[in-house]
């Protein structure tokens, strides 16, 4: 059964572009030009992956990714022309995983697509028959690998598949520092990474503020500075 990628952006030429690349690698795909008919599919639709244009005309597509959040999980990537930095930031801290900035070359969206698609299902796969190897406990942390659910303190801690990617890595290799570069690589498997790329700091910045961790004083994810992140034994 082929992943189900959601489409929305009002550039005919680009949604249509999109959506010929993605059938061409065997994706199912629901193309809409405005955010009231994207809801409307979604509402009714299991989706695998959302792209979405910030500039709709009946909605933008934070607000879009915000309304996806609230009941879905599944990776969301934004395609936006702006290339300013604030735009990617507030993409990213609304929810969503990733974006792609206009003009794009159509085979590094399949590439982006793809390495979400992986992650996405590698955390909602049953990979082995061992309960205990799937759990990961870290002081007041509990992360659950096959359910993809975290508790911190008894509460549970809603995160993206990107931000839980992070989390999951840095507490597999709890005392070790993971470079950017390790973990940009680690949870996109391409080679699109430069050095002024900050979409890791981004989704660190918001993991610690949904885990009420800060940089001065880290209870959980440590800054080494000039050389990545980490987390202590």
């Amino acid at each position: 059964m082929s992943d189900k990628v959601l489409i929305v952006d009002d550039e005919h030429e680009i949604a249509d572009l999109v959506e010929l690349y993605l059938k061409n690698e065997n994706y199912t795909v629901f193309k809409f030009y405005t955010a009231k008919d994207a809801l409307a599919c979604i509402e009714t639709t299991e989706v695998d992956l959302a792209i979405l244009d910030i500039m709709l005309p009946d909605m933008n597509g934070y607000t879009l990714c915000q309304k996806i959040r609230e009941h879905h999980a599944y990776p969301i990537i934004m395609l936006t022309a702006k290339d300013e930095e604030i735009d990617k930031i507030t993409g990213l801290t609304l929810g969503a995983d990733d974006y792609i900035t206009k003009p794009f070359r159509p085979l590094e969206m399949v590439a982006r697509v793809k390495a979400q698609l992986r992650r996405y299902k590698r955390y909602n796969t049953v990979q082995n028959d061992s309960l205990t190897d799937s759990i990961i406990v870290h002081s007041g942390l509990v992360m659950n690998v096959k359910t993809h659910e975290c508790i911190l303190n008894e509460k549970e801690l809603v995160l993206t598949p990107t931000e839980f990617a992070i989390l999951q890595i840095l507490l597999e290799r709890k005392g070790n520092v993971v470079s950017a570069e390790e973990l940009f690589h680690e949870i996109w498997k391409n080679e699109y990474y430069s050095k002024s790329n900050n979409t890791i700091t981004v989704h660190i910045r918001h993991l610690r503020e949904k885990m009420d961790d800060t940089i001065e004083n880290p209870k959980y994810i440590k800054t080494i500075w000039g050389v990545g992140y980490k987390i202590e034994k």
